[in-house]
């Protein structure tokens, strides 16, 4: 258990370090190193949630944190003037940035609110994402552009 809890605070801190460089860049590539790592957080917890992997409480809550603290760096990556040579980001998000960022902070206080909350049980995980999904899914549909 206690290597569980040591792997929990290496992906947490490196999270840190990620997000700290990636809010300096400003580019379509931070923005893609982002997405990629909700998507990893948000696919351990669907392997949890459809029971391909055990619950664990140490991987939910890093998921989760991980979650929590890319949806609030995010935004960042949208600055002025960063609106072309990006294929997937609609032109609404310089448009609407104040709904952007409502989104992106919504997803990262619902994910705050999981972890405080922190589900008990590959059900409660499922729900769990069913919410952060839905508001992942919103964003999408709003401000992702569809690439062939």
């Amino acid at each position: 258990m206690r290597l569980k809890a040591i792997a929990a605070a290496v992906l947490v801190a490196g999270l840190g370090v990620t997000a700290a460089f990636a809010a300096e860049d400003g580019t379509h590539d931070a923005r893609i190193a982002l997405m990629k790592k909700i998507g990893g957080a948000a696919g351990a917890l669907s392997a949890i949630a459809k029971g391909e992997k055990p619950y664990d409480a140490d991987a939910v809550k890093a998921a989760l944190t991980t979650i929590a603290e890319t949806a609030k760096v995010f935004p960042d990556q949208f600055k002025p003037g960063t609106e072309t040579g990006d294929k997937e980001a609609s032109p609404k998000i310089w448009e609407n940035m104040d709904d952007f960022k409502a989104r992106a902070l919504k997803l990262s206080t619902d994910a705050s609110t999981e972890i405080a909350q922190l589900p008990s049980d590959a059900a409660a995980v499922g729900a769990a994402l069913k919410t952060l999904g839905g508001n992942c899914g919103s964003c999408h549909e709003r401000y992702r552009l569809k690439v062939d």
